[in-house]
């Protein structure tokens, strides 16, 4: 009888043994898992206290990456680029420390670099939802809200195209041009911005497979161009008639067909 009640006593500890380090496993996969998905990508602003946010500030993506390499965090605050370490723990608890800024000087009406700061190091905890990033402190609406942007991703937006050529002529700016002619592909709702040499410009663009594209609803302001070298109808016709694109290095080719280039752009960082 004696034998018996301790081998029930020793089954009984076993199991319980067992169950903690069962626990435990889980949690650590769980947890390995959502490190998984959070870091070793790029975090693009969307939204800061409720509020969207265009994130292409001076040719770059205000965004974040976490490198699994010793935690540290890096990324561009809208004028400056900032670093620093973070923490992940189990339950998605994340925090961030010892952030700093490189020390440029920002133009005036620029993003303001502080507010996001402030919600980084205010941050406790984050959830993912699809694409998107959100990062909170307790349970209040979310502080600020990312999406995930893939590294290999079309190299053809959020880049400041220059114009170099039209219809095989090369482009000069003249003395009397406000700006350079130029557009950008912004990610947020395909829009399409850019100044055609005395009007600003807008539109739409869809990219498809096989380096397609196409551009819909251009169209520019309405002031006098006094004399610009660059016909502004000449130019918006290249988007009317585009269908693909080539990219090589820094250098943008808006094409139509198998035919020479409509027109050449390159790749300029501000």
């Amino acid at each position: 009888m004696k034998l018996k009640i301790f081998t029930l006593a020793l089954a009984a500890m076993s199991l319980y043994s067992c169950g903690p380090s069962q626990d435990k496993e889980s949690n650590d996969k769980t947890t390995e898992m959502n490190d998984s998905a959070i870091t070793e990508t790029q975090w693009v602003l969307e939204q800061l206290e409720g509020e969207k946010i265009e994130a292409s500030q001076n040719g770059k993506l205000i965004s974040f990456t976490l490198n699994t390499e010793e935690n540290r965090v890096s990324g561009y605050a809208g004028c400056n680029s900032f670093f620093g370490s973070y923490e992940l723990k189990a339950g998605n608890r994340l925090s961030f420390s010892t952030l700093g800024l490189t020390r440029m000087a920002c133009p005036e009406g620029a993003f303001n670099e502080s507010e996001l700061m402030k919600v980084l190091d205010m941050t406790d905890n984050y959830r993912i939802n699809g694409d998107q990033l959100e990062l909170n402190v307790g349970k209040r609406a979310p502080l600020a809200i990312f999406k995930k942007v893939d590294k290999n991703a079309e190299p053809i937006v959020e880049k400041y195209w220059k114009l170099k050529t039209l219809e095989g002529q090369p482009v000069k700016m003249s003395k009397n041009q406000e700006k350079e002619i130029y557009f950008t592909l912004k990610m947020n709702e395909n829009r399409v911005v850019g100044f055609a040499g005395c009007n600003g410009m807008s539109g739409t663009y869809k990219l498809e497979e096989g380096n397609r594209i196409r551009f819909s609803h251009m169209a520019t302001t309405m002031m006098a161009c006094p004399d610009v070298d660059v016909n502004e109808a000449d130019f918006l016709k290249v988007f009317e008639l585009t269908d693909n694109y080539t990219i090589n290095g820094d250098i943008l080719s808006l094409n139509v067909g198998r035919r020479a280039p409509l027109a050449v752009f390159e790749a300029v960082y501000l």
